[in-house]
């Protein structure tokens, strides 16, 4: 059978490089995914799958093979940033102000073409295949959890998923036992000073000074507060504040994010971001304003269901194929359905010949990793349904 899915894959990559870019010249941002989630829908109904609306643009489609056996489920997200696409590439995107600058324009395509593969032997296996189609990953609180809170996941057994990943060589797979993927909270801080002309900075209270102090001050966190031998991450991303050259204004905001692997840890750095904010400003004479944003839990990879991906890994594509990887500090919502069944999320390399990194908005992954992850995700599910426990 894997030699007639190979020819199968192959075969199947013109329109798998069709499906992908057209979802790329037509992203849709975070819950706004209308059309994008249409055409998905009316391909899962065509291959004969019922599929059940969730979170508002998502959906559950189901693959019944014969009666009895597991239920695994593959899940894809579905939306695009709100980034504006860069570049001269003949599908660029058609929509102002977005992207799919994240390659999840070829995870759909990817579960797709793994559906299409698997609707044409649904007499070969026992059990059932769940696809999940998920909106918002790109935007926290996310689309995950509330898929899950409408069934997404009911009588599933195991849950598995992927991320083409641009630092890998095409072809290559990445995966990490336990903690792959970090806690990703937010924050923002506003700071109240006194504003006035710049040639009199006695009568002020200059939040901008006081921002700098505490750009600085934080970082203490990471390096004073923190066990050095867990990882940390403390990154400011906005400093805004002010108009015009010669006046000191009168608030300055600033906003950034947090990453651990610890939620303990995380709620340690919650606690001294406050103080350190609060007190540092106070004693400059200002006031400052926190708002914390719990994101993501870490995503936790289930290590016996580890230890399966890398066995078909071997099987399907070669062992050759599987690159020791370290976890990564970026965050991922696929954590909250690992919270709840076993499972494992994987990168499939796919940077050859690529430039730019994820988010950027000349991103663009090598479609040559298409067929082979359509292969892989394909066999996970075949071969999921064939264990007896």
């Amino acid at each position: 059978m894997l030699e007639e899915l190979r020819n199968e894959t192959e075969s199947l990559t013109p329109r798998l490089i069709q499906w992908r870019r057209g979802f790329h010249r037509r992203p849709e941002v975070a819950f706004k995914e209308f059309q994008t989630s249409a055409f998905l829908r009316e391909h899962f109904e065509k291959l004969g799958m019922p599929v059940k609306p969730l979170a508002g643009t998502g959906f559950r489609a189901e693959l019944a093979g014969r009666p009895g056996g597991k239920t695994v489920a593959l899940r894809s997200d579905i939306d695009a940033l709100p980034l504006q696409e860069e570049g001269d590439k003949e599908y660029i995107s058609l929509n102002p102000g977005a992207s799919h600058s994240c390659a999840h324009d070829g995870h759909m395509a990817v579960l797709m073409g793994v559906a299409e593969l698997l609707s044409k032997r649904r007499e070969q296996f026992q059990g059932r295949v769940v696809f999940i189609l998920q909106p918002a990953e790109e935007l926290p609180p996310g689309g995950a959890k509330a898929m899950i809170e409408e069934g997404a996941l009911e009588g599933v057994d195991a849950i598995f998923g992927l991320h083409f990943w641009q630092p890998l060589p095409t072809g290559l797979i990445g995966i990490v036992k336990g903690p792959m993927m970090a806690q990703s909270d937010n924050f923002r801080i506003t700071v109240k000073g006194k504003g006035g002309h710049g040639s009199m900075p006695h009568q002020t209270v200059d939040p901008i000074l006081v921002a700098s102090h505490l750009v600085v001050s934080l970082q203490s966190i990471v390096s004073r507060n923190v066990d050095p031998l867990k990882a940390a991450v403390l990154s400011f991303g906005t400093v805004e504040g002010g108009t015009v050259y010669n006046i000191i204004p009168g608030q300055v905001k600033l906003s950034g994010t947090v990453r651990t692997f610890d939620p303990p840890l995380q709620a340690l750095i919650e606690r001294r971001l406050r103080e350190i904010a609060e007190g540092v400003s106070k004693s400059l004479g200002a006031e400052a304003g926190v708002e914390y944003e719990i994101g993501y839990p870490p995503l936790v990879n289930d290590p016996a269901s580890v230890d399966f991906v890398l066995d078909v890994v071997k099987r399907s594509l070669g062992e050759e194929r599987i690159k020791p990887i370290a976890p990564v500090m970026g965050g991922e919502d696929f954590a909250y359905y690992l919270q709840k069944i076993p499972g494992a999320f994987l990168f499939f390399g796919a940077g050859d010949g690529t430039k730019f990194p994820h988010h950027h908005p000349g991103f663009d992954f090598d479609e040559k990793a298409l067929p082979q992850a359509v292969l892989l995700m394909t066999s996970l599910a075949i071969e999921y349904l064939k264990r007896k426990s």
